[in-house]
């Protein structure tokens, strides 16, 4: 797709510091894992089309008994290319002595200029030497976004790939599992939270963002993860959080009850986001638009808000006035893989994407009643609900990889029976 006169170039993470000397897990960049499965920082990739003596080069720290001794094994330039089928492998050390050569007499150069500042300034450099170099050689002109062409190809999953969103799906699942059957009244947040990090890392997984364990009226807030408060009888939980495996994420989303039993007006709201999201998995399908599925949860939540009186007026006028926003201000889900919140363009020539079969998409609506909202009856304030799964597009009906966790009143209830 870039051509024989074109260069790539895809550096791994960085790795990052917590604080002082104590640095945060290294995981490594999702573009960069996608193109070698390749685990170690300090390494960038080459891909040159047509190029005689191998197309895909590597550089990658060498072996160095002394730093093994302190940080563990690394895999070397011999192991590189044995292993993760590169065509050569050369030391880091040594890019700038090698890469500009290998650089000359390309055309453009695609990479994902402006994400790491180091990074940019050493192409730069590169660059800079080229064109001042005496002898006239073919230097690049162009940087281009290596995203156009990369992002497009990660949102269609491999069959290797569906088999690792599965098994993060199944480690998310068990996960939540486990936290339903600690959640009770008087039990924190946060030691929900360690059970299903105790579930994900005893399964090898790691979780895929900072799970958000909310309790009550903290369910109303989009992004909470404080995780600090007690759970109370009468409230609900909302627990959001997913696990990776070999960086593939999974994204679960469910809500029940602390204390086994959902009030009236808490099961009325359940209902109508069960029903928005049944809805709009259905529309998880080839030739459907990417929007369908939200304009599907929007309409039967606004019925549903329209019908509880929570919204005045017609069903019709509360979407076309999105008034209906006060109440579901997100949308229905967003594409998933190597990132939670994946790569890929949602709308083509502005209009939303066309799905076909490999894509995974989350699907999740909610109702979220701020509880300082005076407009609404008390009894409606401070509940928050969200229903979240892992949907994948397939020749036919959409596949729910996160089906293992119940979702319906009556199994939760049942379930959570104590």
């Amino acid at each position: 797709m870039a051509g024989e006169d074109a260069v790539l170039l895809v550096a791994a993470a960085p790795e990052r510091m917590r604080n002082a000397d104590a640095p945060w897990p290294y995981r490594q960049d999702s573009d960069f894992h996608y193109l070698t499965g390749f685990p170690e920082p300090e390494a960038v990739l080459a891909l040159m089309p047509g190029r005689a003596h191998g197309e895909v080069v590597l550089f990658c720290r060498e072996r160095d008994a002394e730093r093994e001794r302190w940080d563990g094994e690394r895999i070397g330039t011999d192991r590189a290319v044995r292993e993760f089928r590169v065509d050569d492998a050369f030391p880091i050390d040594d890019i700038d002595d090698i890469l500009p050569g290998m650089i000359e007499g390309r055309a453009r150069v695609y990479c994902h200029f402006g994400r790491e500042p180091d990074f940019d300034a050493r192409l730069l450099a590169w660059m800079r030497r080229l064109r001042t170099a005496r002898g006239g050689g073919v230097v690049p002109k162009d940087l281009v976004a290596l995203g156009h062409l990369l992002h497009d190809m990660r949102l269609f999953k491999s069959r290797d790939e569906m088999a690792l969103m599965r098994r993060s799906a199944e480690v998310a699942s068990a996960a939540h599992l486990a936290a339903m059957d600690v959640a009770r009244p008087g039990v924190a947040e946060y030691e929900v939270e360690g059970e299903m990090l105790r579930v994900m890392r005893g399964r090898g997984a790691v979780p895929a963002f900072p799970p958000t364990i909310a309790g009550g009226a903290n369910a109303c807030v989009m992004h909470y993860q404080a995780n600090r408060a007690t759970l109370r009888s009468g409230d609900l939980l909302l627990i959001d959080a997913g696990a990776e495996v070999e960086c593939y994420a999974s994204d679960i989303t469910r809500t029940f009850p602390v204390n086994g039993h959902f009030s009236a007006e808490q099961r009325a709201l359940y209902d109508i986001v069960l029903d928005a999201q049944l809805a709009a998995i259905d529309e998880v399908r080839p030739g459907r638009s990417f929007g369908a599925a939200h304009d599907a949860a929007v309409r039967v939540i606004a019925r549903g808000l329209c019908s509880l009186g929570l919204i005045k007026g017609s069903v019709d006028r509360a979407i076309a006035d999105g008034s209906y926003r006060e109440y579901f201000p997100s949308k229905t889900g967003h594409w998933l893989g190597l990132d939670v919140h994946d790569v890929g363009d949602y709308r083509i020539d502005g209009e939303p994407r066309v799905l076909e079969e490999g894509m995974v998409v989350t699907v999740e609506p909610g109702i979220y009643v701020p509880p300082g909202d005076r407009k609404v009856d008390e009894r409606w304030r401070g509940i928050g609900i969200r229903i979240e799964d892992d949907v994948a597009v397939t020749k036919s009906a959409p596949e729910v990889l996160t089906a293992a966790v119940p979702k319906l009143p009556e199994e939760l209830e049942g379930l959570l029976s104590r």
